[in-house]
């Protein structure tokens, strides 16, 4: 055995994306204790900067220590109670997820499904809350991560307030890549992932609730069935105040990359990173539509930081993944679920979303399909 030296590549999949080297420097920064004051310090300046990020100022704002699914989980074990209706969009692998997590927490998920590819349709959403007035959650992915559609946040969650309902989000792959506004869309619940458009470390999970979501968990008939998500348990670590409780033993050197990924976000400007993104996403639609290449994603719905391409007939989707990983250390994504085989997933988030790259895998992936 020897030390491992991984090659270098590029990653344009859905994720993990490039990581800046400003963030690999931060993690090589030397290791202090997870109670340790100048850390504490740190974690109130990563909530405030998640904050800006997630456009809130919800107080229970915070990286929970585990990759996007334990996000995802941390809304739904602390929310969801046995026999509690709950309208879940699905429209994609996530939304199928999130229907899991419902039903292992002893819930009733109530279906609104539409077409792979497309968005959550709203006025389904609308019928499902009045056909269901019990309900009390409705959730829904904004950045359909297997397809690359993009929901309507802002609409969706509109009616859920309308209908006396909590939401939770899906954000992984929308935070910090397109218009995310957590409190001005009346969001309760929301998680994603550090490892796409912020351009981080994978292994964290941020997350944001609401007053009124936190009501609902101070106020649960049963105990949260997960003893390590407990809201009730990990905000004595991650609340406010210099003291903080003892829970669970933080990853010092990963929390250190977030903090610089979230610096350089706030340096950037957060309309500017949106903006970025949409144009990378612009000159890459120009480039693959000259190749001949269809995107999955009707264009009004299309996220610009995660693009679904249908696989041009007569090619084998891992015989070219393979080759551009091997003769171009370029890593795109392959299909998940029903479109395995059929589409490409091609990522440009964070520090891939970079014109340099963006040509770069125009220029592979037309080598390799002429070759």
């Amino acid at each position: 055995m020897q030390s491992f030296n991984p090659p270098v590549r590029t990653l344009m999949g859905p994720g993990p994306s490039d990581i800046h080297p400003r963030v690999l420097a931060a993690m090589a920064r030397p290791t202090i204790g997870h109670l340790d004051p100048e850390f504490i310090g740190m974690m109130d300046e990563i909530k405030e900067l998640l904050k800006y990020a997630f456009q809130t100022e919800n107080e229970l704002t915070m990286p929970v220590s585990a990759p996007g699914s334990a996000g995802m989980e941390t809304c739904f074990v602390n929310l969801v109670e046995p026999g509690d209706k709950v309208i879940v969009g699905i429209n994609g692998v996530f939304g199928m997820r999130m229907k899991e997590n419902i039903e292992r927490f002893g819930g009733e998920a109530i279906v609104v499904a539409d077409d792979w590819g497309t968005a959550v349709t709203p006025a389904k959403v609308e019928e499902a809350c009045k056909n269901n007035p019990d309900a009390k959650i409705v959730a829904f992915v904004h950045a359909e991560t297997s397809t690359g559609a993009r929901s309507d946040a802002q609409a969706i969650c509109k009616i859920a307030q309308d209908n006396g309902c909590l939401t939770i989000v899906d954000a992984v792959t929308s935070l910090g890549g397109i218009e995310l506004k957590v409190d001005d869309w009346g969001i309760d619940a929301i998680y994603s992932g550090t490892q796409k458009c912020l351009s981080c470390v994978p292994g964290i999970s941020p997350i944001s609730f609401s007053e009124k979501a936190l009501d609902v968990v101070r106020n649960r008939k049963t105990k949260v069935p997960s003893w390590f998500l407990d809201l009730n348990l990990v905000i004595g670590y991650w609340g406010g105040g210099a003291k903080r409780a003892y829970h669970h033993t933080a990853p010092v050197n990963a929390l250190y990359a977030l903090h610089e990924s979230l610096v350089m976000l706030k340096e950037e400007g957060l309309e500017n990173t949106w903006a970025r993104h949409a144009e990378m996403h612009e000159m890459f639609k120009a480039g693959l539509q000259e190749m001949g290449m269809e995107f999955v994603v009707p264009e009004d719905q299309r996220l610009p930081e995660l693009n679904s391409v249908w696989i041009p007939q007569g090619f084998d989707d891992a015989e070219i993944r393979g080759k551009l990983l091997s003769e171009y250390n370029l890593e795109i994504g392959a299909g998940l679920g029903d479109f395995a085989g059929k589409v490409w997933r091609i990522g440009l988030m964070g520090d891939s979303a970079r014109k340099e790259k963006v040509l770069f895998c125009l220029a592979a992936l037309k080598a390799v399909l002429n070759k």
